[in-house]
């Protein structure tokens, strides 16, 4: 899903379950830049001073940005006294990940809010405003407890539940509510470590390239833009429910209490589930599924 409608994650797991490889291994899955798209990039890249220097000519592979957790505000959301983009417009149509996502001070992590929703991210100063695009795919990542074993099956956890819960809350509600999917990775077993256990009946990267791109195909040819640029009327113009999916969705709305926002994001990824199954109509089990990778009490914090 992420990868096919831009949808955005949070991996959450011990040391070792492998959230960072994954998070990696994202832009070889993605579909290739088109030019338009290139020629965007470029000119953000540009405008950071980093073309020529760093992608040459024209930037062709879609950006993987990975900022430390030390990383400043202005250096997050771009600045300075002549303001140049930061890594949220430096990975425009490409990946920001943000590993030990907690690790991150709270009020930078805010910054992430309006390029998250809006897709740009505008920076104030007193000669000038200027708006970068900044429309990324958002992957993070997070142990789930100061020490990080929290729930493993082998390793006993140190932390207290009041420690676990401050860890927990350094991240916002209303930034959590902005993230579509929220996944647990648990430790990874000595047969999947060693290679025996499903390898010969895993996908290949191009194999999952090429049915993301077919994915992302129906979507630009249905609206023009990856379902998770859909909002308004083109969002219930895509994503309409019928029978047992609108029943499943509407009691869903008050168990979970999902809010405005959480309510679009299910749409999405239950549309973009459809769309790689594809499927031309939303079924009962793409909204189950999208409804099992939202995290209620985590929003609702």
């Amino acid at each position: 899903m992420i990868e096919s409608g831009g949808a955005d994650l949070l991996l959450s797991g011990p040391p070792g379950s492998g959230k960072t490889m994954l998070a990696r291994r994202l832009p070889g899955i993605l579909p290739p830049l088109t030019r338009k798209e290139s020629i965007e990039v470029t000119k953000v890249h540009s405008a950071a001073g980093q073309v020529g220097e760093v992608h040459g000519a024209l930037v062709r592979r879609r950006p993987f940005r990975a900022p430390h957790h030390t990383i400043s505000t202005s250096g997050l959301a771009g600045g300075g006294s002549n303001p140049r983009p930061g890594e949220v417009s430096l990975a425009h149509h490409g990946v920001l990940f943000l590993d030990e996502f907690p690790e991150f001070n709270r009020a930078t992590l805010e910054v992430l809010r309006q390029p998250v929703e809006d897709g740009q991210v505008t920076i104030s100063r007193v000669a000038a405003t200027l708006t970068y695009p900044a429309r990324f795919t958002f992957v993070s990542s997070m142990n789930p407890c100061p020490c990080g074993y929290a729930g493993d099956r082998r390793r006993a956890c140190r932390c207290s539940a009041g420690q676990i819960e401050r860890y927990q809350s350094r991240i916002s509600g209303p930034l959590l509510d902005r993230i579509d999917l929220f996944v647990d990775m648990p430790r990874v077993t000595r047969e999947e470590l060693r290679g025996g256990e499903g390898r010969d009946a895993a996908e290949t990267s191009a194999e999952i390239r090429a049915r993301v791109a077919a994915a992302r195909e129906v979507q630009l040819a249905r609206a023009g833009v990856p379902n998770a640029s859909l909002a308004g009327r083109e969002l219930r113009a895509a994503c309409v429910l019928g029978g047992d999916a609108e029943m499943l969705f509407s009691r869903a709305i008050d168990r979970m209490g999902l809010s405005g926002r959480a309510h679009d994001r299910v749409l999405r990824v239950a549309r973009t589930i459809a769309d790689l199954a594809g499927e031309e109509d939303i079924a009962v089990e793409h909204v189950a599924e999208a409804l099992n990778y939202r995290r209620a009490a985590a929003v609702d914090r």
